[in-house]
């Protein structure tokens, strides 16, 4: 082989080997399938967290294809190729972001514990969500400047929330029955609630300090603030 050969051979991108090693896989009788589907989650999975920090720092409007490509470490052509464009990958990071808090609060198993038990548990996930997950924060700011304009495209949106408001209307009807809550609480209304108090303390706890002087972001600030959520929530809910 000649060095032009050589060379020309050192020179293929990771996309190339990855395809030349699956077609040897193939003609020995190895499974070829299962490594290249492993690839593109790995793909798809690099370009959601990726676009995820871009959009919760720059907006819809400010992040850009490139820095997302450059953030996931691949071509602008395979993040095209997976998500189809800006728009359809910002829908995708918009579903992403929801289906990862509605599946940890799934984790929660609501349905299983006292109604007291269940609803300081929601109480308290939500509040440390938000405080490991600021990403989740901004990008729903980004959402509500533009109206909800791009989530109204996301067909699993709806179906995503039901389960939760199953659940809490499970607790609230049980904590009635037994004398804990009062009746006729509306599930939407207690989770809007819950996650008012929360988002709103760290979305303006900045300008809060400064005007009441007070270190909102100390860590004993943080937890007393936790804990009047629960109180807060608990005061309403008192038959």
């Amino acid at each position: 082989m000649t060095e032009a050969k050589v060379t020309k051979s050192r020179s293929k991108s990771p996309e190339v080997e990855t395809e030349a090693e699956t077609a040897d896989q193939a003609v020995s009788g190895a499974p070829a399938e299962r490594p290249r589907l492993r690839d593109a989650e790995r793909t798809s999975k690099a370009i959601l967290a990726a676009a995820t920090k871009e959009f919760a720092e720059r907006g819809y409007g400010g992040a850009r294809v490139d820095a997302i490509a450059e953030r996931a470490k691949i071509n602008k052509r395979m993040l095209y190729h997976y998500f189809g464009g800006k728009d359809a990958l910002y829908v995708a990071v918009l579903e992403g972001s929801y289906v990862a808090i509605r599946s940890a609060e799934a984790r929660l198993d609501l349905s299983h514990r006292t109604p007291t038990e269940g609803m300081r548990e929601l109480v308290v996930f939500t509040w440390k969500y938000f405080l490991d997950h600021p990403e989740f924060l901004g990008i729903l700011s980004t959402e509500n400047l533009h109206k909800a304009r791009f989530l109204k495209r996301s067909a699993r949106i709806f179906e995503l929330h039901s389960p939760l408001v199953a659940e809490i209307s499970g607790l609230l009807d049980r904590g009635a029955a037994a004398g804990d809550f009062r009746p006729g609480c509306d599930p939407v209304k207690i989770y809007m609630s819950i996650a008012a108090l929360g988002s709103f303390f760290l979305t303006n706890r900045w300008t809060l300090s400064t005007i009441f002087r007070r270190n909102l972001s100390d860590k004993s600030e943080i937890d007393a603030w936790g804990e009047h959520i629960v109180d807060v929530i608990f005061a309403y809910l008192r038959p």
